[in-house]
């Protein structure tokens, strides 16, 4: 029944589709390593993907940076969306000329709402992402006049993905026994949520009218946080889903304000909680095998470099797995979460 549900959906996308155009003139994305798609490549970080097995899956076989040994949700988002390629990383070679005229991809594993997290690996952090998203703007607007397109309609009809969070939490606030000491995980929350509106607010400022921001995974159930965090069970951690729950119900309200106080705004969040919970209380119902484990070696809490060529016990099939690393979700999660994304955010292309 879901995959004849996300089916439908496709097909209702592509029928809104006209002369095979896409539904949006642009995407942009920012966030951490869930939408990461090559930046981190250029950075001095241990935070990459960009050698064997990710990407083991790609188009190419090759990795790309991407956390996935294959598509990312907002990958398969673009292609929902009816997009060919996808927005480019925006530091990487292929973000130039007429590439950028379908948007950019700012988003970088290791950073997050709280500055802070994004300092700590060298990733980069959100108001960076906005300031690279100013300079994509300056360049954008003598590409588009020299190939006859409309800016204002490249930046203010495009679709806006956010996404973050899960490294303020995971690889911040519950492994710095300073931080957890100096705030309780709903005090942290709150904090997150002010630099959360703030960014709303510049990206509006910017020229953003269409956002869809996803909301934290159920951090208690990933590989890596049930290995670190899960006292020998292998059962999902509830503190840490708790958290996830209560910061997920203050990001509905936080948008709910923002979209009643700034005019023109539509901003919905895209809940990936529930689906990536179904996914991994129900894997064989939706056609898993596994979902304690991860795919990448012994799929208990490898994730980056320790998910490499030479990791032992890698699985040979990732899409009989929920998760690819530690971490993140395989190519075959990806796609079933990017279409729960489309049904939750179709008021974003209507």
């Amino acid at each position: 029944m879901g995959s004849l549900v996300s089916f439908l959906l496709v097909i209702i996308a592509l029928s809104l589709q006209t002369n095979g155009q896409p539904l949006v003139p642009a995407m942009f994305v920012f966030g951490d390593s869930v939408v990461d798609a090559g930046n981190n490549n250029h950075l001095y970080t241990l935070i990459k993907a960009n050698f064997p097995p990710y990407g083991r899956d790609f188009v190419n076989h090759k990795p790309t940076g991407r956390f996935c040994d294959g598509k990312l949700a907002s990958d398969f988002t673009a292609e929902n969306l009816g997009f060919t390629s996808y927005p480019p990383a925006y530091l990487s070679k292929e973000a130039n000329g007429k590439n950028l005229l379908i948007g950019a991809n700012f988003g970088s594993a290791g950073s997050g709402y709280y500055e802070y997290t994004a300092k700590l690996y060298n990733a980069i952090s959100l108001n960076q992402q906005l300031k690279y998203y100013k300079e994509y703007q300056n360049k954008v607007v003598r590409i588009a006049a020299a190939n006859k397109a409309n800016f204002t309609s490249i930046i203010s009809d495009a679709i806006y993905l956010v996404g973050a969070g899960s490294s303020d939490f995971l690889q911040n606030y519950y492994i710095d026994p300073l931080l957890y000491k100096a705030y309780t995980p709903n005090q942290f929350s709150d904090i997150l949520m002010h630099s959360y509106a703030t960014f709303i607010q510049h990206l509006y400022a910017l020229g953003a009218r269409r956002i869809g921001v996803t909301t934290l995974p159920p951090l208690g159930c990933l590989p890596a946080a049930i290995t670190i965090f899960g006292s020998h069970s292998n059962k999902c951690v509830d503190k840490l889903n708790k958290n996830a729950i209560s910061f997920n119900n203050k990001l509905n309200a936080t948008s709910q304000s923002l979209q009643n106080g700034l005019s023109g705004l539509k901003l919905v969040v895209l809940d990936i909680y529930q689906p990536l919970h179904d996914l991994v209380t129900k894997p064989a119902e939706n056609g898993f095998a596994e979902a304690r484990r991860a795919c990448c070696g012994t799929g208990l809490v490898e994730t980056a470099i320790l998910c490499n060529a030479d990791s032992v016990g890698t699985c040979a099939n990732a899409s009989e797995y929920v998760f690819w690393d530690g971490f993140h979700p395989s190519e075959a999660a990806n796609q079933i979460l990017a279409n729960d994304l489309l049904s939750s955010g179709l008021s974003l292309i209507s």
